[in-house]
Order: C-alpha cells, then sequence, then structure tokens
C-alpha cells in the first residue's frame, strides 16, 4: 500500500470491504447497516455526537447524521454508503479491496462514493480540537443509486438542518451547480400465447411492444425539440430504452413483454406529467391491439437541480478549486437537501465517468487537492 497517507488508504480499504449493493432487484440489494455501524463508530471517536435512522419498515437501510458542534448554520458534508451491482467476473481486481496500481486505487463505490468518507476524517482531523462555533453535520445515506431512500426520509423528517451542503459526488474536484432531473420506470405488456404457426391463435405482446418503442421514441423526439438548456453539455432532455424481455421460446406467440426505460429531464420539465404523458401514448398503442399494459415506477424520480443564485457555498468552492461551477448530465440527492432549505452543491473527488463498471477507481492526485479544499470549506463554514 501507498506510503502517501498510508492510514487513509486503510480507510478506505476498510469502508470498500463492507458490501452495501442497493439494487431495485430484490436479490441483488443489500443493507447498509455494516458500514454507517462503522461510521458512526468512526466519528463517536473523533468526537461527533451520532443518530443512526430507519428508512425502511424491514430496518434494512439506515441514514447516519454524525454532528459536531450545535446551533444553527453550519455544514453537511454528505455523501451515500450504497453501490451499484456489479459481475466480479468482469473485473480484475477483487471488489471489495483497496488495489493500487500506476496511482489508482481500485474497489467498488472507490469513487462513488465511499472514500468521500474516509477524506472526510483525513480533513477534519487538524480542527477537531478548534472550537466549532458552528456545527460540522456528515451525512451517510442509503440506496441513492436505486431509489433515494435514505434522502427521501430526511426531507420527510426535515432534518438535518445547516446553513450550507455539499455532496461529495465524483466530480473532479468541480463545483456543480446544476444537473438534469431523472426518472425510471417499466411497461409490461400481456398478450395472448399460442402457437407460432397460426398468429391468429394468440396477442403478440412482443409486436406491440415493437410499436409501444416507435412511440416512445417519436415521444423522446418531439421532447428533444420542445426542451433545451444550454447549461448541459446535452442541451436535450434524453429517453433510454434500457432493457427489454420477452416471450418463452421461438415456437411460440409471445405473451408477455416487458420494457425498461429512463428519462433525464432539462429545466421546466415535469416528471409527472412526463410519466402521464407516456401512459396515454402506451394506452393508445396498445388499446387498439386488444393488449393489456401496466407501468410501474422503478425510481420515482429526483426533479432537475440548481444550485441558488447567489450560492455563497459555490462562490467558496469556485475560489478555492479555481473551477467555475459546472452543469452534468446525472442525478443526485441535491433536491432533497435543498429541500430542507440549505444552500447546497455537489462537489468531491473521483471521475463519475470511472463510476458504475468493473475495474472502479480513483486517480491517487484527486486526495490531497480534495482534503485541502474540504478543511479549508469546514474552517470558513464551523470554526
Amino acid at each position: 500500500m501507498s506510503s502517501t497517507l498510508p492510514g487513509l488508504l486503510q480507510l478506505i480499504d476498510k469502508v470498500v470491504s463492507l458490501p452495501s449493493v442497493s439494487s431495485a432487484n430484490k436479490l441483488l440489494d443489500m443493507s447498509n447497516k455494516p458500514i454507517i455501524d462503522y461510521l458512526a463508530n468512526a466519528f463517536e471517536s473523533m468526537g461527533f455526537s451520532c443518530e443512526i435512522i430507519p428508512c425502511n419498515a424491514e430496518q434494512t437501510k439506515f441514514n447516519l447524521i454524525a454532528t459536531k458542534g450545535a446551533g444553527p448554520g453550519g455544514l453537511v458534508l454528505a455523501g451515500h454508503t450504497d453501490t451499484v451491482p456489479f459481475d466480479e467476473a468482469l473485473w480484475s481486481v477483487d471488489p471489495f479491496k483497496l488495489t493500487e496500481q500506476n496511482n489508482k486505487i481500485f474497489g467498488l463505490g472507490i469513487t462513488d462514493m465511499k472514500s468521500f468518507f474516509p477524506i472526510i476524517m483525513e480533513a477534519i482531523t487538524p480542527l477537531l480540537d478548534e472550537n466549532f462555533k458552528e456545527p460540522l453535520i456528515v451525512l451517510a445515506t442509503a440506496d441513492e443509486e436505486s431509489s433515494m431512500l435514505g434522502a427521501k426520509t430526511l426531507a420527510e423528517l426535515g432534518r438535518p438542518k445547516a446553513r450550507s451542503a455539499l455532496i461529495g459526488e465524483p466530480t473532479e474536484l468541480q463545483p456543480v451547480r446544476a444537473h438534469k432531473g431523472i426518472m425510471m420506470d417499466s411497461i409490461r405488456l400481456l398478450g395472448e400465447s399460442g402457437h407460432s404457426s397460426d398468429p391468429s391463435l394468440g396477442k403478440n405482446a412482443l409486436d406491440a411492444m415493437h410499436q409501444v418503442i416507435a412511440e416512445l421514441i417519436s415521444y423522446r423526439n418531439q421532447l428533444k425539440e420542445k426542451y433545451s438548456s444550454e447549461l448541459f453539455a446535452i442541451p436535450y432532455p434524453t429517453l433510454n430504452l434500457g432493457a427489454i424481455h420477452g416471450g418463452d421460446n421461438p415456437n411460440r406467440i409471445c405473451g408477455h413483454c416487458e420494457l425498461e426505460f429512463d428519462v433525464r429531464l432539462t429545466p421546466g420539465m415535469n416528471i409527472d406529467t412526463v410519466r402521464e404523458d407516456i401512459k396515454k401514448r402506451v394506452k393508445q398503442v396498445t388499446e387498439s391491439l386488444g393488449i393489456n399494459f401496466k407501468m410501474e415506477e422503478i425510481f420515482s424520480g429526483v426533479p432537475a437541480f440548481f444550485a441558488e443564485e447567489n450560492s455563497a457555498l459555490l462562490k467558496a468552492a469556485e475560489e478555492l478549486t479555481g473551477h467555475s461551477g459546472i452543469a452534468v448530465q446525472f442525478g443526485t440527492e441535491g433536491p432533497f437537501l435543498q429541500e430542507l432549505g440549505m444552500d447546497t452543491i455537489v462537489m468531491g473527488p473521483g471521475n463519475i465517468d470511472q463510476a458504475h463498471q468493473p475495474d472502479e477507481y480513483m486517480s491517487l492526485e484527486m486526495i490531497n487537492p480534495s482534503i485541502d479544499v474540504l478543511r479549508k470549506l469546514v474552517s470558513k463554514n464551523c470554526l
């Protein structure tokens, strides 16, 4: 292991070693309790008061609110504790162990975004004996990658409260002032099976889905013409056809078919309106074919995010990093923290391009600058 910040790398290795996959697929989904317990113990040893908050009735998903200092104002440093699912056969290293190669560290969640918590610990260690005039709150959430359950739970509770909040998603330490919204849904078609030699013996759900897909592509083109925002590198909304499953044998009329898709929304778009538009279009297609359909939410959605117009935190981050605020395509928990009344931005170590894929990694060169910026932001906002 590198001689550079060996203690920090050991902490990162520890959080990576604690599996915390979240998934809409119940067979893949895991509890995040082990990493929440580990972080709570670690921050308590640093003088924080810690509260673990259940997010679901089964008590398998939890948030952590760790607080040092008291009173109004202060700063929240927030991150999610879960990772996406993975295919170990595609990894060249152990996903649950930090591996250092070529000035990079590899591991599941090492960029998105488990490393953020040990980096916070390293950043604030020299400040622990200072008088925290305003609170520093470290927030660790559940299920950002699947349902935003953790962030939604906090919004319902109305806490934590602070003046400002920074979400440490991987942005190469560039402050993010805007991102697109996102929603994910499935469309299930139910036809009638029958012998493939006579199409009149059934109703082919796969044929019907072909027409549904054509309608969705038409709708996607209309959205592209109607909405645009030059904030984003891809200035229009996207609708991605992500997965399709149907039928059971080539010599049977397909009796069922399911399509999963997502929509990335630009400013001015309403999630509920988009969802209703799609339902109407699917209904028009399927009614004429005598096919039943059901549309279900995979992920209810996150609206587009904008930092406050005169965000003090954005200005401070821009000054410290030398980067102007940017806009990104991916969604975050930002809108939920804004809902709590906090001046919110997104900024953290690592690159989103390395997330959600085998051999996920972070460049070691990102770590020291991140520590420096976080330490200065905590000093400015809390000391």
